[in-house]
């Protein structure tokens, strides 16, 4: 068996049980080297490190995660905390916060040392068990400097995961649901990572305690959203509202100067704390608005202007096309144009860009490795497969897979399925809950299974389909991008198509009428010698997103990409 010495671990001689030491894993890489961030238990053989996550045995050897290849997550389990073993100054600090010795005690509030990776060194701290069950699943720590920190390796659970029920209230931290524990409301839970920063892009993995406890979470009947009263509270309670559905969701407006739940504790005690959580207000009946519903919403407009959309990340279309969440985006073009193409290097860049995850319906697109073979193309930006082009290492393929499996998600009929508008998007709103998607793409329409109902026209169904997808969109804060084919079209005398119009589409103009936006792509495809492709910009219903319009882009075969003209490929890395 080996000894520590061969994993680069340093026990000091005769030291025996549980001691803390540095980390060759991480220790050197820091400003204070000296940190001693790893447990080392010298009986049983094992270690684990704090800051990094490495961790493992004399016997079984170690374990370090690969970065770039992604796995299935395994979870850590923490040790047991001591349970309410709080001194007088802390137990004072909590009364000084409205919470009362009882309240620590029910919800099994421990202090002791820990080790706080922002100073590098141990420090006596707070500790907030999370429980399931009675298993102990994950901890957070909070010492008396604010610095916080969670089990490294460990699951990401609901802070009171035990309390909910059929109404459940969500706050945004732990002293906030021990504060509504103080006035009696015991049906309480927090959100383990607090609110995402009103600027953050890729915050998806924020939200994953909904899957790990799904049933339990769409068991509920009412959802009260106690979150704090600034932006990133604001944002949470969109995200909540999205995920858990909104005619299921309250609102809580806390008095005016306080922030959030123990603020008005504080502030104005349990009586008032109480009404607030009472009194909150439902989200706007489906369909029936007034000023005063919308309030909060009206005020962040005058704040901070009309809500734009983000860029393609092409300069040619800055000005023209940008992508706003919750509109419909009708796709249109000549076979062969490279309009399917176009739109998957699009939400590679927003996915790039903004961290959006997105889900396709992509049945031409098969098999489904070859089409995930060409998006990870247009993250490395270099060529899937051998050729006359350096291809991408196994390095970026690994990472490519890995950013792949954490942004895209492919739907896929089966053999005997039909697979209509209705089954996409309730796979789609399912995935809403679970990985909070921002954009839908479906590729094309006319391989969905369309029942017309007897005595429907097409017309009357176009627009009855497209008003569903448009409402999908809306609610769920999700952009669908719908690729449609046109109508047979003729070549000119000089043997080129037409650039087709959404007039253009088999099933009447509600294609035009019922988008949001509207692009065309076209290229010149009697002249094998130009990689220039246009981008014809259509329709815009709202004049904050963009205007009409044509902007060029070039075309990179290799790789399947396209770019400004006065740019190249190489010039965007992967993340």
């Amino acid at each position: 068996m080996k000894n520590f010495i061969d994993f680069g671990i340093e026990i000091p001689s005769g030291r025996s049980g549980e001691i803390d030491t540095t980390c060759p894993q991480c220790s050197h890489t820091r400003k204070k080297k000296t940190a001693r961030c790893l447990s080392v238990n010298v009986d049983k053989g094992t270690w684990f490190c704090a800051h990094c996550g490495w961790s493992g045995g004399l016997g079984s050897g170690a374990e370090k995660p690969n970065i770039l290849h992604w796995k299935k997550p395994m979870y850590r389990k923490p040790e047991p905390v001591p349970e309410c073993n709080v001194p007088e100054k802390v137990r004072n600090w909590f009364l000084s916060r409205g919470i009362e010795l009882l309240t620590l005690v029910k919800n099994k509030i421990g202090y002791g040392p820990v080790y706080m990776p922002q100073i590098e060194e141990k420090a006596n701290a707070i500790s907030f068990p999370y429980f399931r069950g009675d298993e102990l699943i994950n901890v957070k720590y909070r010492d008396g400097q604010k610095n916080f920190r969670m089990e490294t390796g460990a699951e990401r659970v609901l802070y009171g995961l035990n309390d909910i029920s059929e109404t459940t209230v969500w706050v945004e931290g732990e002293i906030d649901k021990l504060s509504l524990s103080q006035a009696g409301f015991e049906n309480c839970v927090s959100v383990p990572d607090g609110a995402p920063t009103p600027d953050s892009t890729n915050y998806s993995s924020k939200f994953s305690f909904l899957e790990a406890d799904k049933e339990k979470i769409e068991a509920v009947k009412f959802h009260i959203l106690a979150v704090d009263n600034d932006a990133p509270g604001q944002r949470l309670e969109d995200e909540l509202a999205r995920r858990l559905g909104m005619e299921k969701c309250k609102r809580v407006t806390w008095p005016n100067g306080c922030k959030d739940a123990n603020d008005t504790l504080v502030k104005f005690g349990v009586d008032v704390l109480s009404e607030c959580i009472r009194e909150a207000k439902p989200f706007p009946i489906n369909g029936v608005f007034t000023a005063s519903d919308l309030s909060h919403k009206i005020e962040h407009l005058y704040e901070h202007g009309w809500e734009l959309g983000v860029s393609t990340g092409w300069a040619a279309l800055e000005n023209l096309y940008s992508v706003r969440p919750g509109e419909f985006t009708v796709v249109t073009g000549i076979p062969n144009s490279g309009k399917s193409n176009l739109i998957d290097h699009l939400i590679v860049n927003l996915a790039r860009s903004q961290g959006w995850n997105f889900a396709i319906f992509s049945p031409e697109n098969q098999p489904l490795e070859d089409h995930m073979g060409r998006m990870m193309e247009k993250y490395i930006c270099k060529p899937f497969n051998k050729g006359a082009t350096d291809r991408m290492t196994r390095a970026e393929r690994d990472a490519a897979e890995g950013w792949l499996d954490e942004h895209f998600h492919w739907i896929l009929p089966d053999d005997d399925s039909d697979w209509t508008i209705e089954t996409v998007l309730d796979r789609a709103a399912q995935l809403v809950y679970r990985f909070g998607i921002r954009g839908l793409v479906i590729d094309p329409w006319n391989e969905l299974e369309h029942a017309r109902p007897e005595g429907l026209s097409e017309t009357e169904y176009v627009s009855q389909a497209l008003k569903r997808i448009r409402n999908f969109g809306r609610r769920h804060g999700v952009h669908v991008w719908v690729v449609a084919h046109p109508s047979k079209l003729y070549r000119d005398k000089e043997g080129n198509y037409p650039v087709p119009t959404m007039y253009d589409i088999s099933g009447s103009a509600h294609w035009r009428n019922k988008a949001d936006n509207g692009l065309c792509v076209w290229r010149d495809l009697g002249n094998k010698e130009t990689r220039v492709v246009e981008v014809h910009i259509q329709k815009i219903r709202f004049r904050q997103i963009g205007k009409l319009g044509i902007g060029e882009l070039i075309y990179n075969k290799p790789t399947g990409t396209y770019h400004d003209q006065r740019s190249s490929p190489q010039e965007v890395e992967y993340a």
